[in-house]
Parts: C-alpha cells; sequence; structure tokens
C-alpha cells in the first residue's frame, strides 16, 4: 500500500464527515481537479483505505435504545473452538460489534436491541447456546458520552 497524503487524509477526512459528496464537491473543496480525484478516491477504495460507504442510523429512532456491551471467556482456546465461535457470533443479528481481547475476558461483544426483555431472550435463547462460551459479563450503557466514526488520520 502507498504512503498516505495530505490529499489523501484530506479525501478520508471529507468523506468520513460526509460520504455522500461527490466528485465535483469534492474537488472544490479540497481543490483538486476532478479526474485525479477520482482516481485517488478509487486507488483509495482498491487498496482498502475506505472499506465501504454507510448510512449511521440512529438507533433510538428505530426502537433500539438498548446497548449491551458482553465480555465473554471461551473454555478452550484452539483454533478450531475459536473460529466455531467467531462464526456463530457473526450470525446472531443483535451483535453489531465483536473484538477480540486481552486481559480477563477473550471478547468483547456490542449487541444493540429494544429493551431488558429483548436482552434476556438474546442472552438466554443465543448467546448461552454459542459452542465453548464458559465466562460472561454484561455491562448496560445508561448514557452514551461519546460516539464518532470518524478516525483522526495522523499526517
Amino acid at each position: 500500500m502507498a504512503k498516505l497524503d495530505k490529499t489523501d487524509i484530506g479525501i478520508l477526512s471529507a468523506l468520513q464527515d460526509n460520504a455522500r459528496l461527490n466528485v465535483k464537491e469534492l474537488s472544490d473543496l479540497l481543490h483538486i481537479s476532478k479526474t485525479p480525484l477520482y482516481e485517488r478516491i478509487k486507488r483509495l477504495e482498491n487498496e482498502g483505505y475506505i472499506k465501504r460507504y454507510v448510512a449511521l442510523v440512529d438507533n433510538k429512532k428505530v426502537g433500539l435504545p438498548l446497548i449491551v456491551f458482553c465480555n465473554v471467556s471461551l473454555a478452550v482456546h484452539d483454533d478450531e473452538h475459536i473460529k466455531r465461535f467467531q462464526e456463530e457470533i457473526r450470525n446472531i443479528e443483535e451483535v453489531v460489534e465483536c473484538y477480540s481481547t486481552g486481559g480477563v475476558y477473550d471478547f468483547l461483544i456490542k449487541v444493540v436491541l429494544k429493551d431488558l426483555d429483548h436482552y434476556n431472550l438474546f442472552a438466554f435463547e443465543k448467546l448461552t447456546k454459542v459452542q465453548g462460551i464458559v465466562k460472561m459479563q454484561s455491562s448496560f450503557v445508561l448514557g452514551e458520552i461519546k460516539n464518532v466514526t470518524a478516525l483522526n488520520i495522523p499526517y
């Protein structure tokens, strides 16, 4: 992958702020002509700097106000058990993020749900059925202090 220059970082920063900017608007904003700008965007996409374009939906407005973070430990840590766990977690629709972590727990899972009753169903009908989980601890979000999606890209 090529090293990012100031223009690449400008493109990424602008698109993180508003992915709906068209090439002309971006060209005007960054003072770059459209053709080289378009080529840079395509390169950033092809090299994986831009993974995809999305709309960020307000979870409360769509009726999913409950956010829960679940710390999970597995009983066995070999490749087969970890891969099976990861595949099962990927197939649970309430799970929106999952990270492998160091420390006391093996994984941190972010779950978005309608309410505590739905969390109870999720926990006992889905999460506890995932093979290999030996320990689980849940933390319920009471309020959101900071939630940003834009990275502060170093130059």
